[in-house]
């Protein structure tokens, strides 16, 4: 049945990997196991050592590396969100968006970009980098918890450039699995705020299977007005440590089966490959959808094929 799935794939056009972080590809060697045990938020500061000992042409030959290991992982779509910031400057935007405009690229592969930083936003310096970027990018990438107990002012900044340069808004939310989150609720409600229903995507929504059920259905409702599509990244917070929370019985994964059932779109995407967040994780998108299939307990081959291809095209704008 795996090889009859994969063949639907491949016949609708091969895998759409929506969400992955290609800039810090095969970087886990930069780390100790020790680190590479830290939780995430640790991460995002540990992730500087791979900035400031990388040059533009590292940033080439590694973003270039992975991108033909996706292809040769049957992969023929993949949105990477790449770090701009004080510390890193323009050298992995730069040398993404070199690799993106190469003709040896665009005929093998559709390589989207979009923008990160780990930062945060409110501060000027890191506004400036960023808007002056953002031409690079196909798609605006966010991460409100950067800016902790600012996440809506956050999203109002880079709503605002959404709506200023006319792309679509990609934004991690609710990652840490724990029902003090509600991003994705917040999410929508900036969504709509903003007039951007259809044009922003929620990457992760991991926490929603936290809340009790008839939070998680004002969601899916508020969501679905809000034309808020997902990404979800089966085995990225797989791992999560366990935790004493008194919350609904749930795994570690997006709800997914749940916002099928509303009508939402939902892609898929490997998330981190080979770095200090995934050491073993190598990008093999049928992999991440059996993950995928077997926690969600989602059967329909063509929900599966859509999760894995069109859904994919659709949330990077490409359909």
């Amino acid at each position: 049945m795996i090889e009859d799935l994969k063949s639907k794939i491949i016949h609708r056009g091969g895998f759409v990997n929506a969400h992955a972080h290609l800039d810090r590809a095969n970087t886990a060697t930069f780390f100790s196991k020790e680190e590479q045990y830290r939780f995430l938020k640790e991460k995002w500061k540990l992730v500087d050592k791979v900035k400031t000992t990388s040059t533009k042409f590292d940033y080439v030959n590694r973003i270039n590396k992975v991108l033909y290991d996706q292809i040769n992982l049957g992969v023929t779509s993949v949105c990477s969100f790449i770090d701009i910031d004080a510390t890193v400057g323009t050298k992995a935007i730069d040398a993404a968006f070199e690799l993106s405009n190469e003709d040896r690229v665009r005929n093998r592969i559709d390589f989207v970009i979009a923008t990160q930083t780990l930062k945060g936003v409110i501060s000027p310096e890191e506004q400036r980098l960023l808007a002056q970027n953002i031409e690079k990018a196909h798609i605006i990438g966010s991460l409100p918890g950067a800016d902790k107990g600012y996440e809506a002012l956050h999203l109002d900044v880079v709503m605002g450039w959404a709506k200023t340069y006319k792309k679509r808004l990609h934004v991690h939310v609710d990652q840490l699995n724990t029902p003090e989150e509600k991003e994705t609720e917040l999410l929508a409600r900036k969504t709509i705020e903003w007039g951007l229903e259809g044009q922003v995507t929620a990457v992760h929504s991991i926490s929603l299977a936290c809340h009790p059920k008839h939070y998680r259905n004002e969601v899916y409702k508020l969501s679905k007005d809000a034309g808020l599509s997902f990404i979800t990244c089966p085995s990225a917070w797989i791992d999560h440590p366990r935790r004493e929370d008194l919350a609904p019985i749930h795994n570690s994964i997006t709800p997914v089966d749940e916002l099928i059932n509303n009508d939402l779109i939902v892609a898929i995407g490997s998330d981190n490959i080979h770095d200090v967040y995934k050491p073993y994780c190598n990008g093999d998108m049928m992999f991440e959808l059996r993950m995928l299939l077997e926690a969600c307990k989602i059967y329909d081959e063509e929900e599966l094929v859509k999760i894995a291809t069109t859904n994919g095209k659709k949330v990077l704008g490409l359909i």
